[in-house]
């Protein structure tokens, strides 16, 4: 079983345009797609189409539009009434696959609602394999809110607490990347990584991928069990302790990118689940994602229509900041270099 937090849910509707997008113009719409959306709620809706076990959490009224999605869809979920309406974000697709997104800020949790929705999580982590905490936070919610719920679901479960994924932005991502417990995966993208980093820009890391994996090394030495990082169009990065991989997928036609990140994200589940090692994992994120890019909207792929066979996968060697005990015992110290 794949668990998915997503805290602050969406209708993700794409609206498809037959021309470069033009401030201030009008502008006609030749498809528009709607569906229920939130970086945690796409993974579930994947991993669902390829038969993964998951269950979504997520707050929302039993009538809410989000959770009608995940009905027509037959997502399984757990939902948190709140007495609001969820929000709808919108992107604008240009015929090149240029994307511009509109995301609204969501409806406020209280702080009962917040331990409620802690609570849910952690009953629902017996028995999981992962849990993944993935998207923005509503407004109000603090940023270190990801890193309380794997500490609650580390001291409920000890040592057969799920595995727990990242997958944020903003002030959430950086807590999680530095938050204590560390997270055993976090998926960046390119940008994302820069930001938490401060190596380069996203536009450099996407384009150099030895300085790209030397900063998902950063976040490894920081305590990350592994780094899975999106690069757009250049494929994606896994980086662990035992190893860094840059896999890339032959160009596709893309049509929309939105959701291609959690596709990716749902491909590397999907396939760690079934025990594959971390270059195929990476291997299906990579497959995924760029199924994802080549569908409409937010649509999302099912398994087989991936092709992992047509990703290459290259090892890379990349040097590991290790923190030196000090002659106290604590990781306070110059760092050390060591290669894999």
């Amino acid at each position: 079983m794949i668990l998915t937090l997503t805290a602050n849910p969406s209708i993700d509707r794409t609206v498809e345009i037959t021309a470069p997008l033009t401030r201030g113009a009008v502008q006609r719409a030749t498809h528009v797609v709607q569906e229920a959306g939130g970086k945690g709620v796409d993974v579930s809706r994947a991993l669902a189409m390829s038969g993964i076990r998951t269950l979504a959490i997520l707050p929302g009224d039993d009538d809410d539009a989000v959770l009608a999605g995940l009905r027509s869809v037959s997502v399984p979920f757990h939902n948190l009434p709140i007495g609001a309406g969820l929000r709808t974000n919108t992107a604008i697709t240009e015929p090149d696959g240029t994307t511009t997104k509109i995301n609204e800020p969501g409806p406020e949790l209280s702080p009962a609602q917040l331990e409620e929705l802690l609570a849910v999580v952690v009953a629902e982590s017996d028995g999981a394999e992962w849990l993944v905490l993935a998207g923005s936070l509503p407004p109000g919610v603090p940023p270190t809110f990801y890193t309380r719920v794997t500490a609650a679901v580390r001291e409920a479960y000890g040592s057969s607490a799920p595995l727990v994924a990242i997958d944020s932005s903003g002030e959430p991502l950086t807590e999680a990347a530095a938050g204590v417990p560390a997270p055993d995966l976090l998926k960046p993208n390119a940008e994302e990584l820069s930001e938490l980093t401060g190596i380069g820009t996203g536009d450099e890391l996407e384009q150099d991928h030895e300085l790209a994996a030397k900063a998902c090394a950063v976040l490894i030495a920081a305590g990350v069990g592994a780094v899975l990082a999106t690069l757009g169009s250049k494929g994606a990065l896994l980086v662990t302790d035992a190893g860094a991989w840059h896999a890339v997928h032959p160009p596709v036609i893309a049509r929309s990118t939105v959701g291609a990140g959690d596709s990716a994200l749902a491909g590397y589940l999907l396939a760690h689940s079934a025990g594959e090692l971390p270059e195929n994992c990476l291997r299906q994120a990579v497959a995924h994602g760029s199924a994802a890019a080549a569908l409409p909207g937010s649509t999302v792929p099912s398994l087989d229509q991936t092709t992992p066979a047509a990703v290459a996968v290259t090892p890379l060697m990349v040097t590991l900041p290790v923190i030196e005990p000090s002659a106290t015992g604590s990781t306070a110290g110059p760092l050390a270099q060591e290669e894999f």
